[in-house]
């Protein structure tokens, strides 16, 4: 009688239904957790393929003494520790005062690139809110500098800036004549302001898109309240439109510091392999000590302190951020 209990019981969990749908949810609830992870292994391994490895190899590469010589198989480069680190960053050495040079060429041209951006793309953002004939149109011409194939638009400034027979010279020489003779612009000092007026023209649509995509998430009756307080358009931009925009503002000067900080294609299609003093921008300059001096252990070097820097500044900047959410909040 005692042994039979046990394999009635068992009999009887075995035959409700109960027993068998709780194994049947583990199992169900565990393909549901796991299918969105499975459907991301195809892009995770793409993203290590694409960027991590080769910023493994890069970071290799920065202690070996790498030259032409062992293009062929990289790997037989003699180690060298932490030479080719000490190198780049001696200032009082021609390697490493041109690298200190161009740190603060490309530290500049950021600073007022993202800047005039940032105002730019704003004052175009706010500036659209109103309705008016013809804002659509005007939108898409805005959006124009922003769709176009880089080179093509580079390019299409490179003939712009042409000493002789180029557009700028002619409008401010020939037109307004706001120059004695005509200004060289892809040489010399100008050059810095050839390259960041490339940028600026190429940049400020990217922010005009995001603080416009901003905008829309203000209510439009805190401006009819503070019209209605007698608030004029200055003091509404003060107290509602920025203090609004305060979360997209920080995410696109992050955004357009790294994009401007590590730009590459618009001095290298200005300018060509070797960009003028007053405009050799970081990028550029690696690119210059890996494969025009053939020292790929150096520029491997520089690479890895530019992104040393990069990833203390955002490091930074989302603290700085996060504090300041944590404080508002």
């Amino acid at each position: 009688m005692t042994a039979t209990a046990p394999a009635a019981e068992t009999a009887v969990r075995k035959s409700s239904p109960g027993a068998a749908r709780g194994p049947r949810r583990r199992t169900g609830r565990i393909r549901r957790i796991g299918l969105p992870y499975l459907l991301l292994l195809p892009a995770l391994l793409l993203e290590l393929l694409v960027h991590l490895v080769p910023m493994v190899i890069g970071i290799v590469m920065s202690f070996k003494e790498l030259t032409q010589f062992y293009i062929r198989d990289w790997s037989t480069a003699p180690w060298a520790g932490l030479d080719n680190y000490s190198v780049s960053v001696d200032f009082d050495a021609p390697v490493g005062q041109a690298l200190l040079h161009s740190f603060l060429v490309t530290v500049a041209f950021t600073v007022l690139s993202v800047g005039l951006c940032w105002l730019i793309g704003t004052a175009a953002a706010v500036f659209m809110q109103d309705t008016f004939r013809g804002r659509g149109l005007l939108r898409a011409l805005f959006l124009v500098p922003y769709a176009l194939p880089v080179y093509a638009a580079v390019i299409t400034w490179v003939f712009m800036f042409q000493h002789d027979n180029g557009l700028v010279n002619h409008v401010l020489h020939d037109q307004l004549g706001l120059t004695d003779k005509p200004s060289f612009w892809l040489i010399g000092d100008n050059s810095f302001v050839a390259l960041l007026t490339v940028s600026v023209w190429k940049g400020w649509p990217f922010a005009f898109l995001i603080v416009m995509a901003g905008l829309q998430n203000i209510p439009r009756e805190l401006y009819e309240a503070a019209a209605l307080d007698g608030a004029g358009m200055v003091q509404q931009l003060r107290r509602i439109t920025l203090p609004s925009l305060r979360p997209v503002n920080q995410v696109l000067v992050l955004v357009l510091f790294l994009w401007t900080f590590n730009d590459f294609n618009t001095p290298y299609v200005l300018f060509g392999k070797s960009a003028p003093e007053a405009a050799d921008l970081i990028s550029v300059h690696i690119y210059q000590a890996s494969f025009v001096t053939w020292n790929f252990g150096a520029g491997s070097a520089m690479s890895v302190l530019l992104l040393l820097f990069l990833l203390v500044v955002t490091g930074v900047h989302l603290a700085l951020t996060s504090r300041r959410r944590r404080t508002a909040s």
